[in-house]
Formats: C-alpha cells, structure tokens, sequence
C-alpha cells in the first residue's frame, strides 16, 4: 500500500513538470524592438522589421495566430520608414484581429492620415 501511494506521488510530481508551449511564437522580435528603440539606426530598424515579419508569417504557437499588439507595431514601423500603404494596412489588421484595440488603434490611423 505504501509503495501505490508513493508511486502514485512521484508520477504527479513528474506530471507536473511538463513544459507548456507557449500561445504565440515571438522569435527575437522584443530583443529587435529593445534595440531599435535604445539605437534608432537603419541597421537596428530593418531587424526589427525581419523579427516582426517572422511573428507575423512563422506563428508556431499554440494558438496559431499573430500576437497581440505586433500588427500595429510593425505597421508603425512600416509607415515611419515610409511604405505608409503597408502600414495602414497592417494597423487595420490589428483591430480586425483584436476588435478591442479598435478605440486606440484607430485614433493613431486617423493622426497619420492627416
């Protein structure tokens, strides 16, 4: 009986240690953005656009889905180094995907429209 019980324990405990995947695949893309913000170059600029589109095209996470927050992020990005098309594009994408980010996404479109 105390042999069940203790074996029972262990398979618990070894159960518990079981990693999770993550929701979303995020790549290198904070460790980008960390840079480009600390040093605003055209070198740290274009790896954060590499890391962005990689979260945006290579989800492997388990919900297979862009994460929160990088559509417009990356579409800021696009905008301010010019491709304003791409941008936008990308900003409305974020409301579409997350509805609830409607109210301050879209305030920030209608200032880079004017």
């Amino acid at each position: 009986m105390k042999k069940n019980v203790i074996l029972a324990v262990c398979i618990m405990a070894m159960a518990s240690c079981q990693t999770q995947q993550s929701l979303y695949s995020w790549y290198d893309s904070e460790n980008a953005t960390y840079t480009y913000t600390k040093r605003s170059t055209e070198e740290t600029l274009t790896f954060a656009m590499a890391q962005y589109e990689k979260v945006i095209s290579m989800q492997k996470g388990l919900r297979k889905s862009v994460p929160p927050g990088v559509n417009a992020e990356y579409g800021f990005l696009l905008y301010k180094a010019g491709k304003k098309e791409e941008g936008l594009t990308l900003l409305r994408a974020e409301i579409k995907a997350y509805p609830e980010s409607e109210k301050f996404i879209s305030r920030i479109i209608n200032q880079l429209e004017k």
